[in-house]
């Protein structure tokens, strides 16, 4: 009798275990998705669904991982060497987690499935028309890399695929996320204040270049972002909730101390300036179309301008010989708007460049000027749920008394740009020459340069 219980028994566990290990019937279509893991070195696993996988698989996708994240940085930072691929995948990650999040606190009620989906791939075809040596291009004049991105995404395979599997429509709805042109309720997540891309490249860049710079608290930042409604229109739009704003701060005091020591520093912005130069004068001379550049990659179009156009500045470059500052000086000491022509008018710093090197008695190209484009270090327009449920919208005014963010900005940007000065041999150039130089506007510059009058006085 006492074996038989127990025989029952028995057999009642061992039932009870082989229903539990079975799949649920709710669950078999979930079992059937498959997903193909992606290891990545700063978020460790990147799922990516079937349609994600195929868009990667595309050739103009896979340019990408010859394309470096921080160009020229490497000269530098010996591990700066990651690619736009990497960075690209990155944002990808981050936008599943966060629309997880949002899907977790009110299921499909503000945003529909659909427009999650185009928000997942904005973020991985966000960078998908970046230039070779990332954004240097774009200050010699050349189109954004965010217009670049629209045949690449509208037609060809990327379209096919995107048509096949979103809609007719989807292509284009992707490029107005990208270009921040969508009237989206998740436009914030792709281009914003505080984006995704922001929060992968300054983690991965740090990490990449071996500076604890970039640390910022992603996971503190992702969690407090949320669809709030807009006060003016009553429609959601991405915010953040009021004690999001801390880790916010530290995204901006990180993003200067990226810029101040990285992006921006004298010897990437030397390399940088040495590769503008090189790629401007092969376009003046028709050596390269400037229509066929977002289709090089960084060894690509160095080996292509070897082939067609050998010059020294391009062995100087290959071998890291680089441009010696022969004067600088931050935005923060110059009177407003001085030397903006330098970041904005090409051709005019070009004849500027090659009178100096007369005046020097140097060879074309032996001197260049550089000042970063100008930019924002933080760009705020940001919805803030407060903690009694009040919605207030952060800008470049800030909150008189309380939220400084803005004028932080204005202050970490004008001490971390600098008006630079480089030269193929190390000499230095008085202050003051300089000086009277680049607080002419550009009118001045030009009427002396065309009556060829010396620069520096």
């Amino acid at each position: 009798m006492y074996e038989s219980e127990a025989r029952s028994t028995r057999d009642w566990l061992q039932d009870r275990v082989f229903a539990f290990v079975q799949p649920r019937p709710t669950s078999i279509a979930f079992c059937r998705m498959s997903f193909d893991i992606i290891r990545d070195p700063l978020w460790n696993n990147i799922r990516v669904d079937p349609l994600t996988l195929s868009l990667i698989d595309t050739p103009v996708f896979q340019r990408l991982r010859y394309v470096r994240q921080l160009g020229l940085a490497f000269y530098v930072y010996p591990g700066a060497t990651h690619s736009r691929f990497e960075h690209a995948l990155g944002t990808y990650h981050l936008a599943r987690r966060t629309l997880a999040l949002f899907e977790e606190r009110n299921p499909f009620g503000a945003v529909g499935r659909d427009e999650f989906r185009l928000v997942r791939i904005a973020a991985l075809l966000h960078d998908i028309g970046h230039y070779p040596f990332s954004h240097a291009l774009e200050e010699i004049g050349a189109m954004h890399h965010e217009d670049v991105a629209r045949p690449l995404i509208c037609s060809g395979p990327l379209a096919e695929m995107l048509c096949r599997e979103l809609g007719t429509g989807s292509p284009d709805a992707i490029v107005s996320l990208i270009r921040g042109e969508s009237d989206s309720s998740l436009q914030g997540l792709i281009s914003g204040s505080i984006d995704l891309d922001k929060l992968d490249y300054l983690r991965r860049d740090a990490f990449m270049c071996g500076v604890s710079y970039g640390e910022i608290d992603v996971d503190r930042l992702v969690n407090s972002l949320t669809l709030v409604p807009n006060p003016d229109t009553g429609r959601p739009e991405v915010g953040i909730v009021e004690k999001g704003l801390s880790a916010l701060e530290s995204l901006l005091f990180a993003r200067y101390q990226m810029y101040r020591n990285v992006y921006w520093h004298h010897a990437v912005r030397s390399a940088t300036a040495m590769y503008k130069r090189l790629v401007a004068d092969a376009l003046n001379a028709g050596s390269l179309d400037a229509s066929t550049l977002a289709g090089f990659t960084d060894e690509g179009i160095l080996y292509d301008l070897s082939q067609r156009a050998p010059t020294r500045l391009l062995a100087a470059l290959r071998e890291r010989r680089l441009y010696k500052r022969a004067f600088e000086c931050p935005a923060a000491d110059l009177v407003p708007d001085a030397g903006e022509w330098i970041a904005d008018d090409r051709a005019l710093t070009l004849q500027v460049e090659n009178a100096l090197a007369r005046e020097l008695g140097l060879q074309p190209g032996d001197v260049l000027l550089d000042y970063p484009t100008k930019t924002q270090m933080l760009g705020l327009d940001l919805l803030v749920l407060r903690r009694g449920g009040t919605v207030r919208r952060l800008t470049a005014e800030g909150w008189q008394g309380s939220i400084n963010l803005p004028k932080l900005s204005e202050e970490f940007y004008r001490s971390a740009r600098w008006l630079r000065v480089y030269t193929s041999t190390r000499l230095h150039i008085e202050s003051r020459r300089v000086l009277g130089l680049v607080q002419q506007s550009a009118e001045q510059v030009r009427e002396r340069v065309a009556l060829g009058s010396r620069l520096l006085d």
